[in-house]
């Protein structure tokens, strides 16, 4: 069921928030739980606090994967954040839903009432999820020097899972250096305009691998690979085709043995003029150059050799 396994990005807004400030609006934060059993639940991501609002737009989007043969049950806690510590227990719970990620997935907007407790609902508050999408682009960074050098940036694919990147040129000697086997890392990337790109994955890789088309490669985030021991990858790349094409310049073709005719022709016409006289290109001059002869000179002097 591997290929039933995809990332998907939920985006959060909400409404009609209470508020617990005295003589201004909530700082509200929105942190996504997942039930693993047992009775306990899982912190799965936050968004951004936004500051005096009581229907924010949260531009975070938090990021989870999405299994169909599970029943992956979720819940939403909105809180008022009035200090710098990470822990939510010292802070104004303003609500929480709870819901699977079938049912958003299924309808793509979900909105659901906010309730304080079961049974009593936080005021007039909802909370509202919709799923959103990566914009992916790719980095290939080759190891140098000990350290690793960007040689190339995709383009951004604009809110898509599955994208489909433009074919690039790289030369091979800024790519990796002129060999094969350099080390290549590549990183993919969810963009962001404000420019806190999000990890989705990365792997390494060589031109050598590249060239054995077609290849596939699993991205992977590191951290979650740490937390989560059931974590497999966060998708895959496919490179469907890779191919080194030789340039040849003029002097690969010199130093390959290519032969070069030096042939002279001079144009002896009447309207060359009278030799004897120094407005004329065949002047017979005292000290025995003319125009004819320089531009021979020079011709002769660059094929020589």
């Amino acid at each position: 069921m591997a290929h039933c396994v995809t990332l998907v990005q939920l985006s959060i807004s909400c409404d009609h928030l209470i508020d617990k400030d005295i003589g201004s609006k909530s700082d509200p934060l929105c942190v996504l739980l997942q039930d693993v059993g047992g009775g306990s639940w899982a912190e799965l991501g936050r968004t951004e606090r936004v500051r005096n609002c009581s229907s924010p737009e949260f531009s975070k989007t938090l990021q989870l994967e999405y299994r169909f043969e599970t029943v992956q049950k979720l819940r939403f806690g909105i809180y008022d954040i009035d200090n710098k510590t990470p822990e939510l227990r010292d802070d104004d719970f303003l609500g929480g839903a709870e819901c699977s990620l079938g049912q958003i997935v299924s309808s793509q907007v979900l909105t659901l009432p906010l309730m304080l407790k079961p049974g009593k609902p936080a005021g007039r508050g909802t909370i509202t999820d919709f799923l959103g999408k990566s914009d992916p682009f790719l980095e290939f960074f080759r190891q140098g020097d000990g350290k690793w050098h960007l040689v190339y940036r995709s383009e951004v694919i604009k809110n898509n899972l599955n994208p489909t990147w433009k074919r690039f040129s790289v030369p091979v000697q800024h790519f990796c250096g002129g060999n094969p086997s350099t080390p290549i890392q590549v990183q993919c990337s969810d963009y962001d305009s404000d420019g806190s790109h999000d990890l989705i994955g990365t792997f390494h890789t060589s031109l050598a691998q590249l060239q054995a088309v077609p290849a596939e490669f699993e991205c992977i985030h590191p951290e979650k690979q740490q937390k989560k021991k059931s974590y497999k990858n966060s998708g895959t790349i496919r490179v469907k085709i890779c191919r080194v094409e030789t340039e040849y310049s003029f002097l690969d073709y010199v130093m390959g043995g290519c032969q070069i005719n030096f042939t002279v022709g001079v144009d002896f016409t009447g309207s060359n003029g009278d030799p004897s006289s120094p407005d004329s290109l065949h002047y017979l001059s005292p000290t025995g150059v003319n125009e004819y002869l320089m531009a021979l000179w020079s011709v002769g002097s660059v094929v020589q050799d």
